[in-house]
C-alpha cells in the first residue's frame, strides 16, 4: 500500500467511536449554521411539498379521482402518501449538487486535512439532509390536511415518515457518491434527472398502474418508488402493507450496504 493510501485511511483507523460521534455533531452544527447563513438553501424543502400537492390535486385531480372511483377527494387520499414517497427522493438529489459544490469550493480538501473521520462528514451531511426532508414532510401533511386529507392513523402515519426516511438515506449514499466523482454540480443534476424522473413516472406515485402497458407494469412492479408509496398508503389510509413494506426495507438496507462503503471509499481516494 502506498504511503498517500495510509495517510487516507490510517486517521479513521485511529479514531474511536466516541470521536467519529464528536465530529460528526460538530459537522452536523457547521451545516446548520451554513443553512442559517443561506435560507434560500431552504427553498426546495418549503417550496416541493406545497407546489407539488397544489398542482397534482387541482390539476389532476379531478380526472384520475374519477378513475380511482370517487373524484377530487379520493385523488388526495392517494396522492399524499405518494408525494411523501417523493420527498426523500429530491432531498437525496439536493445533498449530492450540495457536497459537490463543497469540493468545487475546497471546503472538502479543509476537511480532508484535518484529523477527522472521513465518514463523519458523510453522515453529517445525510444527517442534516435528513431534517430537512422530515420538514418538507411536515409542510406537505399541513397543505395535505388544507386540501382535505383525512389522517386516520397517526401511527401509520408516523411509521410511513420513518420508512420514507429510511429509503431517502439510502438514496443519499448514491448521490454523495456521485457528488464526488461527477465534475460539476450541474452534471449530479443531470445524472439524477436521467435516473429519478423514469423511476417517478414509471411508478405508482402520481396514478394507478392497471392502465399502464404490460411492460411498464412489469417494471413499475419491482420499482422501488411504488413498493414506498404502496406501503405508505396502506400505513396511512388502509390496504395491504406487509409486501410492500418488506421490499422498500429490502431495498433500503439493500443501496445502504453497497453504496455507502463506495461513498466513503471515493472520498477518502479522491484527489
Amino acid at each position: 500500500m502506498s504511503a498517500a493510501a495510509v495517510t487516507h485511511v490510517e486517521p479513521d483507523a485511529r479514531i474511536p467511536l466516541r470521536g467519529h460521534l464528536r465530529h460528526t455533531g460538530a459537522l452536523v452544527r457547521r451545516n446548520l449554521m451554513w443553512i442559517r447563513q443561506d435560507p434560500e438553501s431552504m427553498f426546495d424543502a418549503v417550496l416541493f411539498p406545497v407546489v407539488f400537492t397544489l398542482l397534482f390535486v387541482y390539476v389532476f385531480g379531478g380526472s384520475i379521482g374519477q378513475a380511482l372511483g370517487g373524484g377530487q377527494e379520493a385523488y388526495v387520499q392517494y396522492i399524499v402518501p405518494g408525494l411523501m414517497a417523493m420527498m426523500g427522493m429530491n432531498m437525496a438529489q439536493g445533498v449530492g449538487t450540495g457536497f459537490n459544490q463543497d469540493f468545487n469550493t475546497g471546503v472538502m480538501d479543509r476537511f480532508r486535512s484535518l484529523p477527522i473521520g472521513r465518514g463523519s462528514v458523510l453522515f453529517a451531511k445525510i444527517a442534516v439532509e435528513m431534517m430537512r426532508m422530515l420538514i418538507a414532510t411536515a409542510i406537505l401533511m399541513v397543505v395535505g390536511v388544507l386540501v382535505g386529507f383525512d389522517i386516520t392513523n397517526w401511527p401509520g402515519l408516523l411509521a410511513s415518515v420513518g420508512l420514507s426516511a429510511l429509503f431517502g438515506s439510502a438514496l443519499m449514499w448514491i448521490f454523495l457518491t456521485l457528488g464526488v466523482i461527477m465534475k460539476n454540480a450541474q452534471s449530479v443534476q443531470a445524472m439524477g434527472f436521467l435516473v429519478l424522473m423514469p423511476l417517478q413516472f414509471g411508478s405508482s406515485i402520481f396514478a394507478p398502474t392497471q392502465s399502464m402497458p404490460g411492460w411498464l407494469q412489469n417494471f413499475t412492479d419491482y420499482n422501488p418508488l411504488s413498493s414506498l408509496a404502496d406501503a405508505a398508503r396502506g400505513l396511512m389510509v388502509g390496504g395491504p402493507v406487509a409486501h410492500d413494506l418488506w421490499m422498500t426495507v429490502g431495498w433500503s438496507v439493500a443501496l445502504t450496504a453497497v453504496m455507502a462503503p463506495i461513498a466513503i471509499h471515493k472520498f477518502r481516494t479522491k484527489s
